[in-house]
């Protein structure tokens, strides 16, 4: 037997030491609930990850975006809405007013209520706004909704373009029916119909291809809400403990210091039972 180096020692130290690192690590495991917590675990892993974790938040902040855009299309479908119904009344009005039994005055008192309307159409095409974006007035014909997790690439694979057509009285070509075109005679108001029903026409158009961004949209939140759960999912199986592996590692790494440190304990004395023979 040696005594200068105590190899039973020693080996059983080193033991001690792995397996107290290795139930150093599955209680952090436990811990966090995450098997990677740091590169050192599981480098490649960690990359992917990572890589995973990004593309995640990328997806949700994709879907605040198409939601915002569904927002912005409401926005200016409301306002649309009721431009359809100061239309409806012009048009009732100009209907009205193509009667012969109404006298001079009483077009005239007509045309006043017509000239308030067409005043509101062009207030609702200038005001109408979202996040200080100005919709009706021509300025949203190019709204860019940035609908992926990765950028633009120019194959519109992560942007959805908006386009709103104006809806000013200009616009809708119904602007000279207070001023050259009015309805204060009977050809005038025969005249006011055709061109009020071409205006209804194009809000109606607006409004459907609105209707279609919108759909477009939602279908993009759903799919993009797939798209989360699985990048999610493979994420979670790369990072997450698996509690059931890192219970049992902890009370195996448990046990074998409490052996490890038996065995230390007689390791360690067998060079004083040595020197006792020496006596």
């Amino acid at each position: 037997m040696r005594i200068n180096y105590n190899y039973e020692s020693v080996a059983s130290q080193r033991n001690l030491s792995t397996s107290q690192s290795n139930y150093g690590r599955a209680i952090e495991q436990l811990s966090s609930g995450l098997r990677i917590n740091k590169a050192a675990d599981d480098a490649a892993g960690l990359a992917v990850s990572e890589k995973l974790k990004n593309q995640v938040r990328g997806l949700n902040q994709a879907q605040r975006n198409a939601q915002d855009g569904i927002s912005l299309l409401q926005t200016a479908e409301g306002a649309l809405n009721e431009t359809h119904s100061l239309l409806g009344r012009m048009r009732e009005l100009a209907v009205q007013s193509a009667n012969d039994t109404l006298s001079n005055s009483d077009r005239l008192h007509i045309q006043d209520e017509v000239n308030q309307l067409l005043s509101e159409v062009d207030r609702i095409a200038s005001s109408t706004q979202f996040n200080k974006i100005n919709l009706l007035n021509g300025s949203a014909s190019a709204v860019a909704l940035h609908i992926g997790a990765n950028k633009e690439t120019g194959v519109n694979d992560n942007e959805i373009a908006v386009a709103i057509a104006a809806s000013d009285t200009t616009t809708l070509a119904i602007n000279t029916l207070g001023t050259t075109a009015t309805i204060t005679t009977q050809s005038g108001a025969n005249s006011a119909i055709s061109a009020l029903d071409a205006a209804i026409e194009t809000i109606s158009t607006t409004r459907g291809k609105i209707g279609a961004y919108q759909n477009r949209l939602e279908s993009t939140i759903n799919s993009l809400g797939v798209a989360t759960e699985n990048a999610g999912a493979a994420n979670s199986r790369i990072r997450d403990a698996d509690v059931a592996q890192s219970v049992s590692e902890m009370v195996r790494n448990q046990i074998l210091q409490q052996s490890t440190m038996a065995v230390l304990a007689q390791a360690n004395q067998a060079p004083q039972m040595a020197l006792q023979l020496l006596k």
